[in-house]
C-alpha cells in the first residue's frame, strides 16, 4: 500500500512538473497567465490558473515540484513571489543570463534518429532559444535517454568561445549556445 502511494506521489509529481513546464515555457495562455519579458509570472496569478485546471493546487504543492525536480528546471525569484522557468522556452523571454566563458568541453544528449540532422546541421536551437548543453557525461546522458537510448556528443565549447561564440549558463547549470557547428561536435560513443 505505502509503495502505491509513493509511486502514485511520483507520477503526479511528474505530471505536475510537465503542466509548470507548458505553462512557463510554452503556452502560458493555457491557463489564463502572462509572462512578463523576463519569463517571470505572480506566483499568486500562476495558482490562480492552475487551480482552474486542478483545484488541488496549493503553495505547499508548487515549492515541491519546484524543488523535487532533478534537473531545477523552475526557480522562484530571491523574495519567493514569483517564477520562471530556468531555460527552455519557446515564447519570448530575455532571461538576462550574462555570457561567461564555458568550460573546454561540454556535451549534448541526443538519440541515433538526429545524428544525420546533426552531422548536416550541427546542434541547432529549433523553437527553442538556445542549444541546450551539459557540464557532463551523465548530464547529458539522462537528458538524451527522455527519448530514447542516449548518445553524448562532445562539444568543443571552448574553441568556439575564442572564436567568438556567446555561452551563456542558466541558474541550473545547462549551458546555452546559439548553434554548435558541426565541426566542433565530437561523437563520444563511437556510432558513426
Amino acid at each position: 500500500m505505502r509503495r502505491t502511494v509513493v509511486v502514485g506521489l511520483i507520477m503526479s509529481r511528474v505530471q505536475d512538473s510537465k503542466l509548470l513546464s507548458l505553462v512557463l515555457r510554452h503556452q502560458p495562455e493555457v491557463i489564463g497567465v502572462e509572462l512578463d519579458p523576463s519569463g517571470w509570472v505572480s506566483v499568486d496569478d500562476l495558482l490562480v490558473g492552475l487551480k482552474k485546471k486542478d483545484s488541488s493546487w496549493t503553495l505547499e504543492r508548487l515549492r515541491a515540484v519546484v524543488a523535487e525536480n532533478d534537473k531545477r528546471r523552475f526557480a522562484f525569484d530571491a523574495e519567493g513571489k514569483r517564477i520562471r522557468a530556468s531555460q527552455g522556452h519557446s515564447v519570448e523571454v530575455a532571461l538576462g543570463y550574462e555570457a561567461r566563458q564555458p568550460p573546454d568541453v561540454l556535451y549534448h544528449g541526443t538519440i541515433a534518429g538526429f545524428l544525420p540532422s546533426i552531422r548536416q546541421q550541427g546542434l541547432v536551437k529549433g523553437a527553442r532559444h538556445h542549444v541546450h548543453l551539459s557540464a557532463t557525461v551523465e548530464a547529458a546522458r539522462q537528458v538524451g535517454a527522455r527519448r530514447g537510448e542516449a548518445i553524448v556528443l562532445a562539444v568543443r565549447a571552448g574553441e568556439m568561445h575564442r572564436q567568438g561564440s556567446q555561452f551563456f549558463c542558466s541558474e541550473n547549470g545547462v549551458w546555452l549556445v546559439e548553434h554548435v557547428p558541426t565541426e566542433r561536435i565530437e561523437n563520444l560513443e563511437g556510432i558513426e
